[in-house]
C-alpha cells in the first residue's frame, strides 16, 4: 500500500515543495517498506518526480480544476486515495494545502498533523514532531486514526534525490456533486520575482528605511540574493509596501533558509511568524531592538549605511565566484 503524496503545481509546473514533500514520503516509505505514489493536478513534468523517490504518478487533467479551489481539489485528492486505499498522505504546509488539509481530513475521517518538520520518529504508531505555540516549541504527536495526512512544513525537511523508475497513468475523477460554492475571480500575482512562500531567502525591511522611497536598497540586495521581497505588517498599514508582502504571524509565516531584516524592531507577532527561518540575519541601528535576542547574527548600525556595503561585497564575490 503506497504513500500518497499530493505535489503542488502552478501554470503546470510544479513547485519547489513538491519536491520537499516527495523526498519526505519517500523517506516515510521507505520506513514503511513501501512506495510513493503522487497526485498531480494538470502538470507537464510529473517524470521529474522520478529524481525525489515517486515510483507513480496519478495525474489528473480535468479543466475543471485548472485553478485551485481547496473544497475541489479535497474531493478530487479523496477520491485518489480511496482509489489507491492509501493509509499515509503527505501534504505541505503551504497557505493552500491548510485549507485543503482539513477538509480532506473531515471527507476521510482521517488524522491531520501539520508544521511537521522531521521525518516520523516511529510508524506503528506513526508519531511525528511538529512545530507548536507560534513555533515557540515542538510537539510530539502520534496518529492512530486508520488514514493519516501528515504537512510537512517549508525548508524543514530538504529537497533530497533519490532516483528512482517511474509510471504516470491518467487518473479521472467525477466533479459531480463537488462544491463550487466558492470560485475564484482574479489571481493578482507578483510575476518575475521570487515568492516568499518559496524563496530559500527572505529580504524583509521595517519602519526603520522611513519611507517606500527608500525600498530601492532592498530591493536590489534581494536581486543580488535571489531572495524575496518582504516587510513589517506597519510598513504593509502604511501603505508603503503590498499588503502581500507582509509576513509574520497576523501576515505570512515564512519558514526560508536565510531571512534578513532590515530596520524591524522585531514584535512579538513578527518574531512569532519568522521564527521557524533557519538563519535569521538582524540589522538595526538600536542594539535593545527585541529582533537581536532572536537573531543568529546582528549588525548594529545604520542601515543605509550597511545595506549598500553589503551589497557591494556581494557583487564582488560574486563576480569573483561566478
Amino acid at each position: 500500500m503506497s504513500v500518497l503524496v499530493y505535489t503542488e503545481s502552478e501554470k503546470g509546473k510544479f513547485k519547489k515543495n513538491a519536491f520537499e514533500v516527495a523526498s519526505y514520503a519517500a523517506a516515510v516509505a521507505k520506513m514503511m517498506d513501501t512506495t510513493v505514489t503522487a497526485v498531480s493536478f494538470n502538470n507537464s513534468e510529473n517524470e521529474l518526480l522520478a529524481d525525489y523517490g515517486v515510483s507513480k504518478v496519478m495525474h489528473i487533467a480535468n479543466e475543471d480544476l485548472s485553478t485551485f479551489n481547496a473544497s475541489t481539489y479535497a474531493a478530487a485528492l479523496g477520491q485518489a486515495v480511496k482509489s489507491t486505499n492509501a493509509k499515509v498522505i503527505i501534504l505541505s504546509s503551504s497557505t493552500d494545502t491548510k485549507y485543503l488539509a482539513p477538509l480532506l481530513a473531515g471527507n476521510l475521517t482521517a488524522g491531520y498533523v501539520p508544521n511537521v518538520v522531521a521525518a516520523p520518529e516511529s510508524v506503528s504508531p506513526l508519531t511525528v514532531k511538529r512545530t507548536a505555540f507560534s513555533n515557540k516549541g515542538f510537539a510530539h504527536t502520534q496518529l492512530e486514526t486508520d488514514v493519516k495526512i501528515i504537512g510537512v512544513s517549508n525548508n524543514a525537511y530538504g529537497v533530497q534525490e533519490n532516483k528512482t523508475d517511474i509510471s504516470v497513468e491518467e487518473f479521472s475523477v467525477s466533479t459531480d456533486g463537488i462544491s463550487n460554492a466558492t470560485r475564484s475571480v482574479e489571481i493578482d500575482k507578483v510575476v518575475g520575482k521570487a515568492t516568499i512562500a518559496d524563496a530559500d531567502i527572505v529580504v524583509s525591511a521595517g519602519r526603520g528605511l522611513k519611507g517606500p522611497e527608500n525600498w530601492g536598497m532592498v530591493e536590489e540586495l534581494a536581486d543580488v540574493l535571489g531572495a524575496a521581497t518582504a516587510c513589517s505588517k506597519p510598513v504593509s498599514d502604511l501603505g508603503w509596501r503590498p499588503h502581500g508582502e507582509h509576513v509574520g504571524q497576523t501576515g505570512k509565516p515564512v519558514a526560508s533558509n536565510l531571512y534578513i531584516a532590515i530596520g524591524i524592531s522585531g514584535a512579538i507577532q513578527h518574531l512569532a511568524g519568522v521564527s521557524a527561518s533557519k538563519t535569521k540575519v538582524v540589522i538595526n541601528n538600536d542594539p535593545e531592538a527585541p529582533f537581536f535576542k532572536a537573531a543568529d547574527y546582528g549588525i548594529v548600525g545604520d542601515a543605509f549605511e550597511v545595506v549598500p556595503q553589503l551589497i557591494e561585497k556581494l557583487k564582488e564575490f560574486k563576480a569573483q565566484n561566478g
